[in-house]
C-alpha cells in the first residue's frame, strides 16, 4: 500500500510542476464591428413608406411592420399611416386598419395635439377607403362605460 500512495503522491507533485511551466493562456480582446451607419428619420419612415406599397405584402407581414412601427419610440409620419391603411385596403382586412388608428391614437396621448393633426392629414385617405375611426365606432370608450359608479344597478 505504501508504495502505491508514493506512486500517487509523486504524480500529482508532477502534475503541479506540469501545471506552473506551461504558458498562461492569454486573449486578446478585440471587437471587430462593422461600420453602422445611423438611419435618419427621412429614411427610416421612407423604408415603411415602401414596404406598406408593396404590392406583394401579406397580412403577416403589414402585422409585423405595424407591430414595430408602434414598438419605436416615435409616432408614425401620416405618409406612413396612409401607406398602412391603402396596405390594408389592399388586403381587405378592416380591423387591422382599425387596430392601427387605435395603437397610433393611444401613442399621440403624449400631446394632445398630435392625434388631431394626424386625423386631418389623413381623412381625406379615409373618406377614400371608406374606413371610419375608432372614436366614430365608439371604440375610445369601454363598452359598458358609466358616467358615475355609484350609479351601476
Amino acid at each position: 500500500m505504501f508504495p502505491s500512495v508514493v506512486r500517487a503522491l509523486s504524480r500529482g507533485v508532477v502534475a503541479v510542476g506540469r501545471q506552473s511551466a506551461m504558458k498562461p493562456i492569454t486573449a486578446v480582446s478585440a471587437r471587430f464591428m462593422s461600420e453602422h451607419k445611423e438611419e435618419t428619420d427621412e429614411e427610416f419612415y421612407s423604408r415603411y413608406e415602401s414596404f406598406f406599397n408593396r404590392s406583394d405584402i401579406d397580412g403577416w407581414e403589414a402585422r409585423k411592420a405595424m407591430n414595430d412601427l408602434a414598438g419605436q419610440d416615435a409616432i408614425a409620419e401620416p405618409k406612413v399611416i396612409v401607406a398602412a391603411l391603402k396596405a390594408c385596403r389592399r388586403l381587405n382586412d378592416y380591423a387591422l386598419a382599425i387596430r392601427f388608428l387605435e395603437s397610433v391614437r393611444i401613442k399621440s396621448e403624449i400631446d394632445k395635439s398630435i392625434y388631431p393633426y394626424i386625423l386631418q392629414e389623413i381623412s381625406p385617405c379615409l373618406q377614400e377607403l371608406g374606413i371610419d375611426t375608432p372614436e366614430a365606432l365608439g371604440y375610445d370608450k369601454p363598452e359598458l362605460a358609466l358616467d358615475d359608479v355609484d350609479h351601476i344597478y
